[in-house]
Formats: C-alpha cells, sequence, structure tokens
C-alpha cells in the first residue's frame, strides 16, 4: 500500500507564531499540578516575606510587611475586640496577632498559586498588589518619616512575584518528549530558592540591624546619675515571707507589658530628643538625653497598673524608677495648671511609635512624682518598657500617664484633642481604682486541711491601703494583716492565716484604702476606665 502524500498546509506542519517559532504545546494542569501550584503560592509568599524581613533588618525592623500590616490592623481594631485579645492571650497578644497575620497570608498564598495556574499573570499582579499594600502600610504609619520604608514590602513582592511567575511556567510548560508538566524542576527551582531565602534571613539576623545595633550600644553606654532625691529605704516588714506571693520589687523581666508596638521600638539615645511645646510654653524647647539627665533627679518606688486589668489580673507591678521631676520642667517653660489660670489642662505626650497618651496637667503639677524616667530597678529602662525615657503620673492608669518611647509633650486642652485611646471609647480621665487580689493560693488549688497562708497584694496610688479583708465561704470578713506601706504609691502585701477544713471553698478579698473608701463588691468591666469589685478565688482543701 501507498502511503498518501501530505497536502501542504495540513495539521501535521507546526503553525508557526509571529516570532517564527512553534507554540508551546497545550497542557492540561491535573490534581497534582494543582496541589504544586499552591505549594508554589506558599513558597513564593514565603519567600517574599524573607527577603522584606532582610531588607528592612537594614532599612528599619518596623518596616517589614508583617508588623506594618500588624500595627494598621491594631489602630483599626475596636477596642472592645483588643480587650478581648489581652484578657484571651495577656501579653502574647501581639505574636498571636503576627500569628494569625501570618496564616491569613498563607491561606491566600494558597489561592494566589492556584489562580496563577490558570492566569498565570494575573497571579504575579496579585503578588505585586500585596507588595503595594504592604508599602503603603508602611510609610502611612505614624512612626514612619522616610520613604525608605516602602522598599523591605516592594522588594519582597518582585521577588514573590517573580519566583511564582517562574515556577507556575513550570507547571504549566511539559517536559520536552512528554505531556507532563515538569514538576521535577518545579521542586527544584521552588526547594532552592526557600532554602536561599531562609540562608539569607537567617545571616541578615545575625548580622543585625544598624539601627538596633546603635539603640542597643548607646543603652549599654549610659550610665545612669546618682538620685539627688534618692527614694526612702524599703521598710524591713514590706516584704512578707510568704511563698508565693508577688515581689515587693516587680523585676523588669516579669514587669507586664501592654502596647499597640508589634516591634518594639529600639531608640539610639544619642539621636534622641524630646519636644516641648504647646498652649502656655513660652518658647518651644528641645532636650537632649544628655541635657535630661543633667537636671535635678528623682528616684522613687511607683506602682504601675494598666486599666486592661480585670480584677484578679495580673497587669500590675511596683518598680524603682529614676527619672527627672516633670513639673519643675514644666515651671521652667512657664506652664500653669489650670487652677493657677493656666490655658492648657492636657498635657499630649507622643510615642515615637506615634502613640499618643492625654495626662491631666493639674495631676502633673499638683506635688505628686511625675516623673520622665529613664532608669527602672537600678539599670537604664529596658527597650520593652520604653528607653531612652518614659513619662510616670502616679495615680493614673498606665494610658493615660505612662507614655513609652516618649518624644514630644505638648500643652493642649481635653477638648481641642482626643488622644489615642478616647475615640475608642476610653475615658479622657482615669485615676487608678482601689484594688485587691488573691497571689496564694491559686484558683483552683489543692492545698491540704489545716493553716493555709492566704496572701496577696493591694494597691490604690496616691491614697494608699489602709485595710484589708479575707472571707471564707459566706462567713464574716476578718481583717488580714498588712506588711509594712513603702508608700501611699506602692501596692502593700498582706496575709491571712486560714485554718482550712475539707472541702471547696470560696476565698475573697476586699480593701479599703487611706481615704476609707472600700471597694465595691460589684464587679465592673475594664472599660471605660478601669475594673472595680471583689476577686474570689475557689479552693479545694484536702484531708490531712
Amino acid at each position: 500500500m501507498t502511503r498518501p502524500v501530505q497536502a501542504a498546509g495540513h495539521a501535521e506542519t507546526p503553525t508557526m507564531n509571529a516570532t517564527g517559532t512553534p507554540p508551546a504545546p497545550h497542557h492540561e494542569p491535573t490534581r497534582t499540578d494543582r496541589l504544586l501550584a499552591a505549594l508554589g503560592g506558599l513558597v513564593s509568599a514565603y519567600v517574599s516575606l524573607a527577603v522584606a524581613d532582610l531588607v528592612a533588618s537594614r532599612v528599619r525592623p518596623e518596616a517589614s510587611p508583617v508588623p506594618a500590616v500588624g500595627g494598621a490592623v491594631v489602630d483599626r481594631t475596636p477596642a472592645a475586640v483588643k480587650e478581648w485579645a489581652i484578657r484571651a492571650f495577656g501579653e502574647s497578644d501581639k505574636t498571636v496577632l503576627q500569628l494569625g497575620i501570618v496564616l491569613v497570608l498563607a491561606l491566600l498564598a494558597l489561592a494566589v498559586g492556584l489562580l496563577a495556574l490558570r492566569h498565570r499573570p494575573l497571579g504575579t499582579a496579585v503578588v505585586a498588589a500585596f507588595g503595594l499594600l504592604g508599602a503603603l502600610a508602611a510609610v502611612t504609619r505614624p512612626d514612619s518619616d522616610t520613604a525608605l520604608d516602602a522598599v523591605p514590602s516592594l522588594a519582597g513582592a518582585a521577588a514573590g512575584a517573580l519566583l511564582l511567575y517562574v515556577l507556575t511556567g513550570r507547571l504549566l510548560t511539559p517536559r520536552p518528549g512528554t505531556a507532563r508538566a515538569d514538576r521535577r524542576g518545579f521542586l527544584i527551582v521552588a526547594a532552592s530558592t526557600g532554602l536561599a531565602a531562609t540562608g539569607a534571613a537567617a545571616l541578615g539576623r545575625a548580622a543585625g540591624s544598624p539601627v538596633q545595633e546603635n539603640a542597643a550600644a548607646s543603652r549599654a553606654a549610659l550610665r545612669l546619675p546618682r538620685p539627688d532625691s534618692p527614694a526612702p529605704a524599703v521598710p524591713a516588714g514590706a516584704q512578707l515571707d510568704v511563698p508565693g506571693i508577688s515581689p515587693f520589687v516587680t523585676p523588669n523581666h516579669d514587669f507586664y507589658r501592654v502596647d499597640t508596638a508589634l516591634v518594639v521600638p529600639r531608640v539610639d539615645a544619642d539621636r534622641w530628643r524630646l519636644r516641648l511645646h504647646g498652649s502656655g510654653v513660652r518658647a518651644e524647647r528641645t532636650l537632649t538625653l544628655r541635657e535630661l539627665t543633667a537636671r535635678p533627679t528623682a528616684e522613687r518606688d511607683i506602682t504601675l497598673c494598666c486599666v486592661s486589668n480585670e480584677v484578679g489580673g495580673s497587669l500590675v507591678g511596683n518598680a524603682r524608677w529614676l527619672g527627672v521631676p516633670l513639673a519643675p520642667l514644666l515651671r521652667e517653660a512657664g506652664v500653669r495648671p489650670p487652677s493657677e489660670g493656666g490655658p492648657a489642662d492636657q498635657l499630649v505626650a507622643r510615642s515615637v511609635d506615634g502613640m499618643t497618651i492625654g495626662t491631666p496637667v493639674e495631676a502633673v503639677m499638683d506635688g505628686r512624682d511625675a516623673l520622665l524616667a529613664f532608669g527602672m530597678n537600678g539599670e537604664p529602662l529596658p527597650f520593652a518598657h520604653g528607653f531612652p525615657v518614659r513619662m510616670l503620673v502616679p495615680g493614673l492608669y498606665g494610658y493615660v500617664s505612662a507614655c513609652k518611647w516618649i518624644e514630644s509633650i505638648e500643652l493642649t486642652t481635653f477638648d481641642a484633642y482626643d488622644a489615642y485611646w478616647v475615640p475608642q471609647g476610653w475615658a479622657a480621665q482615669a485615676p487608678v481604682k482601689t484594688q485587691s487580689r488573691i497571689d496564694t493560693p491559686r484558683p483552683f488549688a489543692r492545698p491540704a486541711a489545716g493553716t493555709v497562708m492566704v496572701a496577696g497584694v493591694a494597691w490604690a496610688q496616691r491614697r494608699g491601703i489602709h485595710r484589708v479583708q479575707v472571707r471564707i465561704d459566706d462567713g464574716p470578713w476578718q481583717d488580714a494583716r498588712l506588711a509594712a506601706e513603702d508608700s501611699a504609691d506602692t501596692w502593700r502585701q498582706w496575709v491571712h492565716p486560714w485554718t482550712a477544713t475539707p472541702g471547696r471553698h470560696t476565698l475573697t478579698v476586699r480593701a479599703t484604702d487611706g481615704t476609707g473608701t472600700t471597694q465595691p463588691e460589684h464587679r465592673t468591666g475594664t472599660m471605660p476606665d478601669g475594673a472595680q469589685g471583689w476577686h474570689s478565688v475557689d479552693v479545694t482543701v484536702e484531708g490531712a
């Protein structure tokens, strides 16, 4: 049989495209290809974040996309949700938020990988769009002062988009001589770039950030001045010898931290400046740390409490602070409190991360030990607690008094300006409420029958603690023994020996402050100006 002659123009002759080359053979993705495409999206996102972090370590760590986007999320999160996060996760709330952002990005990356398998240019464009979103978040953060903050997100997006385009191409173009995708090439490219990004990010972290290194060096070089007004010695009886009770002085590493900074600001003390300006200030003034520490200094024991601290909560601590009294500095600048005819009734402290905290001028200048502090428990402030300088005003919750990483003080009025937390539903002014807490026994403890030491702390800054009482179940209130008082601005330990009998019991505590006011029984939430109510714990006493 003779073979038919192929007519010119039949399909067996490949059709040339506009460039004169045969078009790539069509390949229909399989289920395995789709799984690999989703993996490609995930790897591309990982490489994008690794590259962004590497670049941010050289620019500014806060400009990395996860902290930048996370900060924007925090600022726009309703106050009730923030409170829930603090209750549920405590000081780990920021870690949980960042993990949540990474999880959402991972899910989106899987979807983008699948999208790129069907629409390769569109998938790449989506990655670029995420980079633009991260860049926008970085440059619009309150602590951003340079367009360079956009570079980490843009660099990461470029790397991720390019990698996704290459990986998707491996799945869309069959291997020569087969109808299968180049899965082996896909895996080689994905693994090699992932490992390279991991190694580069690790080297970047090991090398450190110049910004952070300079800040660490400036803190290490800071020598705290000897206080001109030392704190009185803590009375010998201020610390009770009771296992499980909170120590009178809270170590720096145990001191609570609540703020909105996803990356702790690391400020170079040599470059730090404090600006004093606003209504009633004769002439704007700028102070360096050297100029601030050269002023008369004071050392004081002060208990701080967060307004987010629930009844029985742990967001409270006591430390010895060293700093410069704020009232004399204000008076030198011409500031007078409202009671003396001054035009400003609010002092707005601004942090390097953009946080604003509003404090009554009257409270700062009424004789209490309001400080611009740079020392904590005998060492320069830790970065997490405000290095190089933070503000402290005894008797007020932290959100209206304790600005960390402070860089500006503006004198204004409450009518003219709402600080960060006020529009979110918190009170503009918030004196600390009288509170008491049972530290030991812990909730649901199972102590043995016999003498059990019920002990804890109570605080009412500016008023002091006059009395603490304990009640077992529905029995009568019994006076606890108070530890020696250090000052009205510090918490006070207490203890009550209880003859415990087998069974389940409820232990309750209440405190009376120096004005004779006793804590109310009814519990309230933390919003808008702090929780109040009696603290109780349930325990089960086991037989002897």
